[in-house]
C-alpha cells in the first residue's frame, strides 16, 4: 500500500480550523498500520508505504482518517472501504477515493451459524398447524466495540404482529456459542384465536414471511446496546426442504437513510497492490523452475527464461522481485546477476552511464541489497538516524529558507558534523557488508574494468552507483522505507536528511567536478568542506574492501544486530512462586543474541531469553485467555512466555522472525500445546500434568539463513502468473525471433523493444516457457473445477453473502458453459 495524501478535509469547528490527522489501515475492523500524525493541515501528506502478508481471510480493506484530540478520544473524519473482490480494479494505480461518512455499523463484520426447521404439528384436537424452530448456534469474528464485546442475538418472525426472542448475553467474546432454540407458530389451528399469533389460513402465506436475526453488543452506557449486524431470511426457501442449516455473513441494516454528499469529507490518494496466488506442491513447478535456475548458464543470457521475463513485464521491478527471491533461495543469485550485468556492460558505450538506467540488472541488484542488506543498514545507519530524528538540530543551509533566530554558520556546522559522522560510519563498515553483496560488487568491478580498460575510475563508479546511489543515499533520504524508522520523518528532519543524502551521494560518486553537481549555490558552498583528498581516498578504500573477492573475516561482526522491537502485552511467566499471573504492556526487543522485554524503550531488561533457549514459537489458541493474536515462546523446563501482539500482521511477523533466529537450536521441540495450562489441565488435550509432552506437531517454521527465508515454490508461482499475464508479449517475442532469423533488414518497430541476441536460442526458450505455463494453467483450471465441485455455499469457509465466492461461482459457471 502507498498512502499518499488527503485533501479538502472538513475544517475544525474551532478558531484555527486546522486538524492534526493520521490514517489507519484496517483488515475488516482490525487495525494493522497507522501513519504518523500530520499537524495543522486540511490536506495532510503522508507519503508512507506499507507491505504485509495477510495471514487470514478478510472482507474489506478499510482506511480511516482520524483527527487527534488531546483531551478526548480521537474522532473519525471519514473512511474509504474497498471490498476484497474490488481490489483488482485499483491494482497498482494511483487513485483518489472519496471519504465516506462512518455510520454506526462501520465496523460491520462477522458471521452467524443458524439452523431453521419448519414442521407440521398436530394438536390434541387433530388440527394441523405449522411451527418454526430457529436455532442460533454460534457467531464468529464479531466486531469489538470500544474495546469490549458482550454479544447477544434477538430472533424475530416478521409478520402482522412481530414477537422478538432473545438469547443470553455472552461476556467478553467475539466468537460466542449460543446454541439456543426459539419456536414460532406460523399458522394457527382454526380453534386458536389468540391475537398475538398470526391469523393466516393459507400455508402459502408462509412464503411472505421472513425470520430476522439481529446481533447486539450489550453496553453499560446510557445510549443503549450497539447494533452489530442483522440477517433477514424469507421462509419460502423452506418449502423445498423443511430443515436448513448454514453460515451467513451479517449485513448492515437497511434503514433507507440518504447518505450525505460524498465530497463533503474530502478524499484520500491510495495505490494498492494486491496479489493472491494458489501455490501447488514443489513437483508441479519443476520444469519452469529448472528452466529459470539455469538462466545464468545460457549463452547468450538474453536467451534465458529469467531475462525474457524482464523483457515482457511492463515494469522491470515486477520481474526482479520474484526472480531475486527465487535465485537467493537456491543460492544462484550471484551467477545470475553477474551474467546479466556482464551483458549490460558489453552493450554500454559510455563509462559515465554504466548501470544508470532502470534495467533488469539494476532492479535485481536493488532488490538483492534490500533483502540481504537490511541488517547491514540497521547496524550502520540506525543509531545516527534515530539521533537526527529525536534531537532536531537546525541544519537548514539555504538562506531563503532560514527561520527567525537561526544562524547560517551554526546550521552549516550542525550539518557538517552529521555528514562527517555518517560518512565515517559508512566507510568504516566494509567488514560488515553482507557476503552476497560483496560477491556481486566484485563481479561488477571485474566486468566494468575489462570493458573500459582505459578508464581507471570505472571499477569504482560501477560499484558506487549501487552502494551509494541506490542503497545508502535512499536509506538516509527515506529511512521509513528501509525499516530504519517506523514513519516518514517530520518536515524539518526530512529536510535535514535530504541535505545529508545529497552530500553523501556526491561524496560516493567520485566525479571529477563535484561542486558542479549541485544546482543550488548553497550546496556547492557547503560541499567545499569536503573537497579534500582524504574523503576520496576513504571512499576508494571502502569500495576496494567491499568488492574484493575472499577478503572477509566471518567473525568480524560480533555486536548484536537489532532485528525487531516494539510494545506488546505479555502474561507473567510465574518465575515468582506467589506472583500474580496478570497481563502487562512491555517493550520487547529481539537481537541475534537474545529476546528481552523491559517496562519501556531504553530501560534495563526485566527478562532476557538467550536465543539458544527458544525451543519453539507457536500461535496460542484464542480460547486460552479469550484474547486474539497471541503466541507463545517455549523455553527449557516447559516455561512458556505468552505474548499478545497488536494485530494479526504483527503477530505473524514476530512469530516468523523468532522462529527464524532460533531455527538452528539443537533442542528445538517437535511437539507443543496449542492452548494454555489453566486450572490444573491443558485446555487442548485435557492432560493434567504440566510437564506432559505437547499434543500437536510444531510448525515447520523458517530456516535460519536468508537463502532459505523464502518459499521457492511461491516465487515460481508468481513468475508463472507474470508469464501468463504477459502471454501476448511472449507470442510477440516469438514472432520477433522468427522475423530476425529470416529477415536481415531494418527491424520492425513493434519488435525493436526486445533484446534478442540469438533468435534461435531465444525461440527455443520461449517455446519451453509457453509449454510450462500452459501445463500449469491446466493444473490451475483442474484445481478450480475440483474446488468448485467440493465447495458448499453456506459453509463456514464460504458463508451466504460472500460476494467474492458468488463472483467465483459465476466465473466457474461461465467457464463450464463455455467448455460444453
Amino acid at each position: 500500500l502507498s498512502l499518499g495524501e488527503a485533501k479538502n478535509l472538513p475544517t475544525y469547528p474551532g478558531p484555527n480550523k486546522m486538524r492534526d490527522c493520521y490514517c489507519t489501515v484496517n483488515l475488516d475492523q482490525e487495525e494493522v498500520f497507522r501513519t504518523k500524525i500530520v499537524e495543522k493541515s486540511l490536506c495532510p501528506f503522508y507519503g508512507e508505504d506499507f507491505y504485509c502478508e495477510i495471514p487470514r481471510t478478510f472482507r474489506h480493506l478499510s482506511f480511516y482518517i482520524f483527527d487527534r484530540d488531546v483531551f478526548r478520544r480521537d474522532s473519525i473524519i471519514g473512511k474509504v472501504a474497498i471490498q476484497k473482490e474490488d481490489l483488482q480494479k485499483y491494482h497498482n494505480r494511483d487513485t483518489w477515493f472519496q471519504l465516506q461518512h462512518v455510520d454506526a455499523v462501520h465496523f460491520l463484520q462477522g458471521k452467524v451459524h443458524l439452523e431453521l426447521r419448519l414442521s407440521e404439528v398436530i394438536t390434541d384436537t387433530g388440527v394441523v398447524c405449522h411451527k418454526l424452530a430457529t436455532r442460533v448456534l454460534e457467531c464468529q469474528g464479531l466486531p469489538i466495540v470500544n474495546g469490549q464485546c458482550d454479544p447477544y442475538a434477538t430472533v424475530t418472525l416478521a409478520g402482522p404482529s412481530s414477537e422478538a426472542k432473545k438469547t443470553k448475553v455472552k461476556k467478553k467474546t467475539n466468537n460466542p456459542h449460543f446454541d439456543e432454540v426459539f419456536y414460532f407458530e406460523v399458522t394457527r389451528p382454526s380453534s386458536y384465536n389468540k391475537k398475538s399469533h398470526f391469523d393466516i389460513e393459507d400455508v402459502d402465506e408462509v412464503d411472505k414471511m421472513e425470520i430476522r436475526v439481529d446481533l447486539w453488543n450489550a453496553s453499560n452506557l446510557k445510549f443503549g446496546d450497539e447494533f452489530l449486524g442483522e440477517l433477514r431470511l424469507p421462509l419460502k426457501f423452506l418449502r423445498q426442504s423443511s430443515s436448513y442449516e448454514a453460515w451467513y455473513f451479517l449485513q448492515p441494516r437497511d434503514n433507507g437513510n440518504k447518505s450525505l454528499k460524498p465530497d463533503d469529507l474530502g478524499s484520500l490518494r491510495l495505490n494498492v497492490v494486491y496479489t493472491e496466488d494458489h501455490v501447488f506442491s514443489s513437483d508441479y513447478y519443476s520444469p519452469l523452475r529448472d528452466l529459470l535456475l539455469k538462466s545464468a548458464d545460457v549463452e547468450p543470457v538474453s536467451a534465458s527464461a529469467a531475462h525474457i521475463l524482464g523483457e515482457v513485464c511492463r515494469e522491470k521491478q515486477e520481474a526482479a522481485i520474484p526472480l531475486v527471491r527465487l535465485f537467493l533461495h537456491y543460492g544462484r543469485v550471484v551467477p545470475f546477476i553477474s551474467a546479466i550485468a556482464n551483458a549490460e556492460v558489453k552493450r554500454t558505450q559510455d563509462p559515465n552511464t554504466i548501470f544508470r538506467g532502470n534495467s533488469l540488472t539494476s532492479k535485481c541488484i536493488d532488490e538483492t541489497m534490500k533483502l540481504a542488506g537490511m541488517h547491514y543498514l540497521q547496524v550502520t545507519l540506525k543509531p545516527i538516524i534515530d539521533e537526527i530524528c529525536q534531537v532536531h538540530k537546525p541544519c537548514e543551509i539555504d538562506p531563503v529558507k532560514l527561520k527567525d533566530g537561526e544562524n547560517l554558520e551554526n546550521n552549516r556546522e550542525n550539518l557538517r558534523q552529521y555528514v562527517d559522522r555518517i560518512f565515517t560510519v559508512i566507510t568504516k563498515s566494509g567488514v560488515s557488508c553482507p557476503t552476497v553483496m560483496c560477491d556481486i560488487f566484485f563481479s561488477l568491478r571485474e566486468s566494468a574494468a575489462k570493458r573500459f580498460q582505459g578508464d581507471l575510475d570505472v571499477r569504482y563508479t560501477a560499484v558506487s552507483s549501487f552502494i551509494f546511489l541506490r542503497f545508502f543515499a535512499p536509506a538516509i533520504l527515506s529511512p521509513n522505507l528501509f525499516q530504519l524508522t517506523p514513519h516518514h520523518p517530520d518536515p524539518q528532519t526530512s529536510r535535514t536528511l535530504t541535505l545529508i543524502s545529497k552530500t553523501i551521494q556526491t561524496l560516493g560518486s567520485l566525479s571529477k567536478s563535484k561542486s558542479a553537481n549541485f544546482k543550488e549555490s548553497y550546496m556547492a558552498t557547503f560541499y567545499d568542506y569536503f573537497n579534500e583528498q582524504k574523503y576520496a581516498d576513504a571512499v576508494k578504500n571502502f569500495l576496494d574492501l567491499i568488492s574484493s573477492s575472499g577478503r572477509r573475516d566471518h567473525k568480524s561482526i560480533e555486536q548484536p544486530i537489532l532485528l525487531k522491537e516494539g510494545f506488546m502485552i505479555k502474561r507473567a511467566q510465574g518465575r515468582k512462586r506467589f506472583g500474580m499471573k496478570n497481563f502487562k504492556k512491555r517493550w520487547f526487543r529481539l537481537t541475534n543474541h537474545e529476546f528481552t522485554y523491559q517496562k519501556s524503550k531504553g530501560d534495563q531488561p526485566l527478562c532476557s531469553i538467550p536465543i539458544e533457549n527458544i525451543l519453539a514459537v507457536e500461535r496460542l489458541e484464542e480460547e486460552s485467555f479469550k484474547m486474539k493474536n497471541m503466541f507463545q515462546v517455549i523455553q527449557p523446563e516447559r516455561r512458556v512466555l505468552y505474548i499478545q501482539a497488536n494485530n494479526c500482521v504483527e503477530a505473524k511477523d514476530w512469530i516468523d522472525i523468532l522462529t527464524k533466529v532460533s531455527q538452528c537450536n539443537k533442542k528445538r521441540l517437535t511437539v507443543y500445546h496449542p492452548s494454555a495450562y489453566l486450572n490444573g489441565h491443558w485446555l487442548c488435550c485435557k492432560a493434567t500434568a504440566d510437564n506432559t509432552p505437547g499434543c500437536t506437531p510444531c510448525t515447520g517454521g523458517l530456516p535460519a539463513n536468508i537463502q532459505l527465508d523464502i518459499d521457492g515454490d511461491r516465487e515460481t508461482e508468481r513468475i508463472y502468473s507474470l508469464f501468463n499475464l504477459y502471454m501476448p508479449k511472449l507470442e510477440k517475442m516469438q514472432e520477433a525471433c522468427g522475423s530476425k532469423s529470416v529477415y536481415d533488414g531494418p527491424e520492425e518497430e513493434e519488435y525493436s523493444t526486445f533484446i534478442i541476441d540469438d533468435p534461435k536460442e531465444t525461440y527455443k526458450t520461449l517455446k519451453l516457457i509457453i509449454e510450462g505455463v500452459g501445463t500449469l494453467e491446466q493444473e490451475h483450471a483442474q484445481y478450480k473445477r475440483d474446488k468448485f465441485k467440493k465447495t458448499k455455499y453456506g459453509s463456514q469457509e464460504h458463508p451466504i453473502g460472500d460476494k467474492s465466492f458468488q463472483t467465483y461461482i459465476r466465473q466457474q459457471s461461465e467457464i463450464s458453459a463455455h467448455s460444453i
